[in-house]
């Protein structure tokens, strides 16, 4: 990943010098905490204070200007007034500076003069090829004895280890250091990126994809600032160690003003969760899940299946660890015959053979021994959790020590729960020191387990190419041109591109009155539907605009005469569909709103009138593979309704997933198409036409 994204970033995490332009000997002030920290945290090469007004800043001569320093700086720390940092800049630039990271505050984050003045550092950075951190920041570092260097505020002293860190927030970046080291986890390097100026989240997650020091990779993100470019990067990333994010903002209000079922569903959050899903980063609720998550992957391997096994000496861990497995997802494994029958030889009668198997509260290392060297290796498993609540007459250390001697080098995830107090911190330790994480309750280890498995089969996962499809493009061309002043489509042309692209349609007639209606019903054939169409009237249900399974003239010239009569005096512009009653029996809805920040989203779902409803809908952020559409409609949690049940065949769902790849290529080859919907599309049994029979499309005015 070494290239332009990735290039002067030595310079900020592995100076050889460092200046810190408004070093202060104020106790408790940035710029002394600063000087302190680089000190204290062992940077080996000079540290410049730069203070005209101070001789020393911790017994360390201060210098009147970055100028006047005598010798080369690779790293500059700015802690100065907001107005004075483009003119400390760019005597930067003049100096040779390679990085700087602008702790100061004042810029983007205030509108107005802020917006103009990091406009200008940009600029500055640009001239003279410096990288830049911030502005609005906390700062960074580095743990690695050769290159130590904290250029941070942070108060907590991290631990060193083998995890990279960034965060958008820098009041949070503190929080994060402190709770990190707390966990027992190691950081090789961190960042508080701020309004990333220069510096994003994706060019650091490129510099540490690199770095053989950092083996996780961790994310606390307020916006995806550069989807396009954190995408490219993280899926490239993702493949060779893992990344796991908290990402805030969760509630997006401005879905509620989408026009499509498609644009109301597909909110903010919806996107940056599938798209970080999609790119291989772990998502997580929040940081104690994320340390915890990052202590598993260090030292485990993700598992290769959703079979678990539980070993405990307790009955009601072992059916919480149970539940919440199952409630997760995953399954507990079927042992095998002769697993159960070598428990049965070492473990009392009162013991439970079966997953989750318990040991019961008298067992000891060696029944734990016993029993592990059993479960352990039966080949029904893909991981395995053990729990020990820790009474007083057994020692806690021993059973440690026999969970780790039966499950080393088991290339199957081992997570372990010790619950009591019995000695259980040194049993802790011994787990920890041999690499298994443990949890205080069954229910995080299940969540650990969870997104491990997420990543193991994202591991495992190819992209497969999307067909080449014919279209008519130059009819979408004209159809679109011909309807420029229009924001939505009017129905008929909104068919007429989408059949133009592939999607099959059912037979309709657009008609004036009751008697036209009847004759189109008489030509496509009974049962017909007969819908009202105006160029407001976008959610028909909502308007009592649909009258389906009309088997007789009289019926289509009746309802025909009602929905004109009632409708006309709201939607002046009314008029009438009348459409060939598709075959199928279950209804679906593909479609695409396109994002101004992560671009085209796609969706899959249960179709028809309850889809806001039941919101049983997959989303993809584009492009799409040959093989998400499938995925989609696979991962919807009323599946099942897709498939043969009570008599019914099951759905033709190739039918979907191939008007999905066509929307896509529509929407590709016309990126002034801002959202597009097929809903319902009514899907026949395998062999049978699959047909649309709504649709909506809107485009960007020209």
């Amino acid at each position: 990943m070494r290239g332009a994204r990735t290039q002067g970033l030595d310079g900020l995490f592995r100076p050889r010098s460092v200046a810190v332009v408004g070093a202060s000997r104020r106790p408790g002030s940035i710029g002394r905490q600063i000087v302190a920290n680089l000190i204290q945290g062992g940077f080996q090469g000079p540290v410049y204070p730069v203070n005209p007004k101070a001789e020393v800043v911790l017994s360390v001569p201060a210098f009147a200007s970055v100028k006047a320093i005598p010798g080369p700086v690779d790293l500059a720390v700015l802690v100065v007034p907001p107005e004075v940092v483009l003119t400390v800049a760019e005597q930067c630039g003049k100096k040779g500076v390679k990085g700087l990271v602008v702790i100061t505050a004042g810029f983007r984050e205030i509108g107005g003069v802020g917006i103009e003045r990091e406009a200008q550092l940009r600029r500055i950075a640009d001239r003279y090829g410096m990288r830049v951190v911030g502005p609005n920041c906390m700062g960074i570092l580095n743990t690695q004895p050769e290159f130590a260097c904290n250029a941070s505020f942070s108060a907590a002293q991290p631990l060193p280890g083998s995890v990279a860190m960034v965060s958008q927030s820098g009041a949070l970046g503190e929080a994060i250091l402190a709770d990190a080291a707390q966990a027992g986890l190691g950081v090789a390097m961190f960042a508080s990126v701020g309004n990333r100026v220069d510096v994003t989240a994706a060019d650091l997650v490129a510099y540490w994809g690199d770095d053989p020091h950092v083996k996780v990779i961790l994310l606390y993100l307020e916006t995806v600032g550069e989807p396009q470019e954190f995408v490219q990067v993280a899926r490239a990333v993702a493949r060779k160690k893992p990344i796991i994010a908290v990402k805030s903002g969760r509630s997006d209000a401005g879905a509620l003003a989408a026009s499509s079922h498609t644009g109301s569903i597909a909110g903010a959050d919806v996107a940056a969760d599938t798209l970080l899903q999609q790119c291989g980063v772990l998502r997580v609720d929040n940081f104690r899940d994320m340390f915890a998550l990052a202590q598993a992957l260090l030292h485990q391997p993700p598992p290769r299946g959703e079979r678990m096994a539980v070993v405990t000496n307790a009955g009601g861990p072992g059916i919480l660890a149970t539940d919440a497995l199952v409630g997760l997802g995953m399954a507990m494994a079927n042992l095998t015959p002769a697993t159960a029958k070598a428990l049965r030889k070492v473990l009392p009668p009162e013991a439970s053979v079966h997953n989750p198997v318990d040991l019961i509260a008298s067992a000891d290392g060696r029944r734990y021994r016993d029993a592990l060297r059993v479960v352990a290796r039966d080949p029904g498993i893909d991981g395995l959790v053990v729990l020990f609540v820790s009474p007083i007459m057994i020692d806690a250390a021993a059973v440690a020590q026999a969970i780790v001697d039966q499950t080393r080098g088991l290339g199957k995830p081992v997570l372990a729960c010790v619950m009591g107090r019995e000695r259980s911190d040194e049993a802790q330790r011994l787990l920890q020191d041999a690499g298994i994480p443990v949890f205080r309750y069954p229910e995080d280890a299940a969540t650990t387990l969870r997104l491990m498995l997420r990543r193991g089969r994202w591991l495992e996962r190819r992209p497969v190419p999307v067909p080449a499809l014919r279209v008519d493009k130059a009819a979408v061309a004209k159809l679109l041109r011909q309807h420029r002043s229009s924001e939505w489509l009017p129905a008929a042309a909104a068919e007429a591109v989408l059949a133009a692209y592939g999607v099959p349609f059912a037979p309709s007639l657009r008609v004036g009155d009751p008697g036209e209606a009847v004759a189109a019903a008489h030509r496509l054939g009974f049962p017909v539907v007969v819908k009202a169409e105006a160029a407001q009237l976008l959610h028909k249900s909502e308007h009592r605009a649909v009258r389906t399974g009309l088997r007789s003239g009289d019926e289509v010239f009746a309802a025909a005469k009602e929905l004109l009569e009632r409708l006309r005096e709201d939607f002046p512009d009314v008029a009438l569909q009348v459409q060939a009653q598709a075959e199928g029996h279950r209804e679906v809805l593909v479609g695409m709103t396109r994002d101004p920040r992560y671009g085209p989203l796609y969706a899959a779902g249960l179709g028809g009138v309850q889809v806001e409803v039941l919101r049983d809908v997959a989303v993809r952020v584009g492009p799409l593979d040959g093989r998400d559409p499938a995925e989609m409609f696979a991962g919807l949690k009323g599946a099942a309704l897709l498939g043969a049940f009570r008599g019914a065949p099951a759905a033709d769902v190739d039918a979907a997933v191939a008007v999905l790849l066509r929307l896509q290529k529509l929407v590709e080859d016309f990126p002034q198409i801002r959202e597009v919907e097929v809903n319902p599309l009514i899907l026949a049994r395998a062999g049978r036409r699959s047909a649309a029979v709504d649709a909506r499309l809107r485009q960007e005015l020209s």
